[in-house]
């Protein structure tokens, strides 16, 4: 598996209507995408816009294929080319939603010496909590291998709450992809 995001801050004075209709416009085209999970066109209007993109891939190389292919072109023709954190996904929980309204990302440092093991247990059970709760469409944990970091992302079906824990944006659309044979 693999997990990326990367972000274009715009100016305050943006039409972020804009960019609800090229997520209306784009975000279908993703359904059904081979190696996807899933695909959250997201933005911010509060303290500076931005838009952005989280994915979650089961399938590496089809990650790759999109970055060096026609599919991210349009994303370097719109906005330049991005700064795309990458991660490596530690443990990934389906909730009851089928959709969301909301992504919370929440971030924190691995400290050294810290007993990894016994943090991935926790985070693994704080995981299936969150993922048990009416509203959750998925959650899943992730390790930033270069900055020894964990990133938490939420996606929930409830509007966007300024009171959750992490960095809140607002779904415009949730691709979901073709779910991988078992």
């Amino acid at each position: 598996m693999f997990a990326k995001q990367y972000s274009h801050r715009l100016p305050a004075d943006y039409d972020m209507g804009v960019i609800r209709r090229r997520a209306a416009q784009l975000g279908p085209l993703w359904d059904n995408t081979e190696g996807l999970l899933f695909k959250a066109f997201i933005a911010q209007e509060h303290g500076g816009n931005v838009y952005s993109s989280v994915y979650l891939w089961t399938d590496p190389p089809q990650a790759a294929d999109f970055l060096l292919g026609e599919r991210f072109q349009k994303v370097l023709d719109s906005f330049g080319r991005p700064h795309i954190e990458s991660w490596l996904p530690l443990d990934v929980q389906r909730g009851p939603a089928r959709d969301a309204l909301s992504l919370y990302r929440e971030e924190w440092a691995l400290e050294p010496g810290a007993d990894r093991i016994a943090i991935l247990a926790e985070e693994k059970r704080r995981n299936q909590q969150v993922a048990g709760r009416s509203d959750t469409f998925a959650v899943f944990l992730v390790l930033d291998v270069q900055a020894w970091r964990l990133v938490r992302f939420t996606l929930s079906a409830a509007a966007l709450d300024a009171g959750h824990q992490g960095t809140g944006y607002q779904v415009l659309y949730l691709a979901q992809g073709v779910a991988p044979q078992r």
